[in-house]
This record gives structure tokens, sequence and C-alpha cells, in this order.
């Protein structure tokens, strides 16, 4: 059998009445749709580890801030499903906006200092809106374990300190990054970029090995390994524009003053008019890219 489609909350949970009868670990793999290889590599840790997945597909407004963003934002429910079933996923979870926000919700998630930078400096209230999702699809699914790729690293620190300050009863799996042969980071929002923007956008990657190197090679000073990375974005490229390039504690986010142990360096790049974003984490004495 293939993937159940279900649409509603009622429904889903009628589905995984008989899962949790049976004492099933729960998988849930928390997607916006327009799957790729990296949204593959989190449905088999999944499959891997719980003996039912569901994938959820629902392209959450509240977090979008720009709306032209949430218009080009790729929508192909078919071809998700299709590459679900060939990955053995159980259940894929795709409400309605209406379904899912029957009326415009009064309560949300503040995500406290760890939301100050990075994306968030950039997109304010963007991660009260994922923090809200995510806490509301826990609720709905009631996982076991959860799965977030390490791409989205400021996310994935969100949702584990949210789980942990709540005490929810999830198991939050980073999973590492997916890449294409050249570097690039897998995103839906590849899809938006043309022949020559999707060349240039290994720049953001080049950036972050420029940095991940020279942290490795012992240097310890913030500034002067921003300086270099940043020097790799080519400032004759007119389709590409540098939003942020930080190095911070991979656990709160929190920009570092000194380089002494493991970091996490992130950056987001315009390319064209589509944003990405990328991370790899470092530490001296280690290539970590």
């Amino acid at each position: 059998m293939g993937a159940a489609l279900v649409e509603s909350i009622a429904h889903l949970r009628q589905h995984l009445t008989e899962a949790r009868r049976s004492n099933a670990t729960i998988g849930l793999v928390p997607t916006m749709g327009a799957l790729h290889a990296g949204h593959v590599r989190l449905i088999e840790e999944a499959r891997h580890e719980c003996q039912a997945v569901a994938v959820s597909i629902f392209v959450n407004p509240l977090q979008f801030d720009r709306e032209e963003d949430l218009r080009r934002y790729p929508r192909r429910l078919d071809e998700d499903r299709q590459l679900c079933d060939r990955f053995g996923v159980d259940l894929v979870f795709a409400p309605s906006v209406e379904e899912m926000y029957p009326v415009p919700p009064e309560c949300t998630i503040d995500v406290g200092r760890l939301a100050d930078h990075l994306c968030g400096k950039y997109r304010p209230g963007h991660f009260r809106s994922v923090a809200t999702v995510v806490m509301k699809l826990f609720g709905i699914v009631r996982p076991d374990r959860a799965y977030f790729g390490e791409k989205d690293a400021q996310q994935l620190a969100i949702i584990r300190r949210l789980v942990a300050d709540l005490n929810v009863p999830v198991q939050i799996v980073g999973v590492p990054t997916v890449r294409e042969p050249d570097g690039l980071a897998l995103s839906s929002r590849n899809t938006q970029l043309g022949p020559a923007e999707r060349q240039s956008a290994i720049a953001l990657f080049r950036a972050l090995q420029a940095a991940d190197r020279q942290i490795a090679g012992g240097d310890t000073d913030p500034a002067h390994v921003k300086r270099l990375a940043v020097a790799e974005i080519p400032p004759d490229n007119p389709s590409l524009r540098l939003e942020y390039l930080e190095i911070v504690d991979p656990g709160n986010m929190q920009p570092v003053p000194v380089i002494t142990g493991p970091v996490r360096v992130a950056g987001a790049l315009w390319v064209g008019s589509t944003r990405l974003i990328d991370n790899v984490l470092s530490a001296p004495g280690k290539r970590s890219a």
C-alpha cells in the first residue's frame, strides 16, 4: 500500500490509532512540500528508526514575511505523494490553511534571543511562526521522534530548545545537510534559480568553506574569518547580495567574541530574487565541509 493522504486532523488521529495500540514508534517529518533528496534523507532516517512514518506537507503562511515569496513557493502535492510512496511513508498529512488555522491564532510561541541573529534578525516574527506551527504539528501527530535538516540550523536549535523548555515528549533528530555535487545545499527554493543564477549560487558554500578552512587552521578571530569568507562572494556579480554571514555558538545562536571551540558559520545569500541559506559546523583543528 502507498502512503495514505489525510487532509483533516480528525482523520489523521484515526489513522494513527492502530499504531498507538501496537505501541509503534511514530516518526514525523515536517515539511512544506516540494520534496527533494534532502527530505528523502529525513524520511530514510525516520523509516530506519520508526515503525510508523508520517510526513506533513503544509506551506505555513504565517512564516512568510513577503507575500511574493509565499506565492512563489513551489506546490506539487502529487509528485510529493509519489516520492513518499517510493520511500515507505505510511501517511501524508496535507491540511489546508483553514484546517490548521480555523481562526487567526492569538497564542503563539515566543522563541526569545535564539531569533535575535541570523535569519531572525532579517525576518522578524518568522521563528515565532515556525515554532507555533511545529508545536501544532506535535500536538496533532504526537510523534515519538521528529526529523529536521541541519541546513536550517537556527530553526533546529530553536525547536530543540522549545521541546526542552516546554517538556514536549518528542525526540528531535537533526539530519546532516544534503548537497549537490558542487556543494550547493539542496533546497526547494533552488528550483527558482535560472541557469546562470544556479552557477552563481555556489558562492555561499564557497564562503562557508573558506571560513571553515580558516577556523580549522587555528584562526580565533571571528571578524578576520568573516572578512576572508565574504571575499569569496564575487563583488562584481549584480545578481548576488549577501544578507549575512555570521559565526555563532551552535547551541544558543549567539555571536562568539573568540573562537575557542565548535561554532556554526551561517549565511544567507540573495541570488536574484531567491534567498538561499546554508551553514557549516566548524571547530579549530577540524574540517567540517
